[in-house]
């Protein structure tokens, strides 16, 4: 099985940075595209970022484009990034996900493997 753990959720205020980390560890696990996902109460699943599982490829949504980063610190490991610029409306549960393709998709479907969703919430 393919295990993710994510750190980083918690409370920041408005206008505050925030980073995201996800790791992966599995004994069959080799590298996979990786991608954020949030979920607001009363809202579907989001896709937010995603990096290729060379690195070479990212995605962002719209609503964080030149907000948030993705990069990648091995074939494992995934960080989103955010400086100076949390709103309110990021408040969620980010699920680190990953999936056996070769480019970043933004459908959920495409992803195997979930982590177990932290909290972020932001202030005002």
């Amino acid at each position: 099985q393919v295990q993710l753990v994510e750190v980083g959720g918690g409370l920041v205020q408005a206008g505050g940075s925030l980073r995201l980390s996800c790791a992966a560890s599995g004994r069959t696990f080799v590298t996979y595209t990786m991608a954020w996902f949030r979920q607001a109460p009363g809202k579907e699943r989001e896709f937010v970022s995603g990096i290729s599982w060379s690195g070479a490829n990212t995605n962002y949504a719209d609503s964080v484009k030149c907000r948030f980063t993705i990069s990648r610190v091995n074939a494992k490991n995934t960080v989103s990034r955010q400086k100076d610029s949390l709103r309110p409306e990021d408040t969620a549960v980010y699920y680190c996900e990953a999936a056996d393709v070769r480019n970043v998709y933004e459908m959920a479907q495409y992803y195997d493997y979930w982590g177990q969703g932290p909290q972020v919430t932001v202030s005002t």
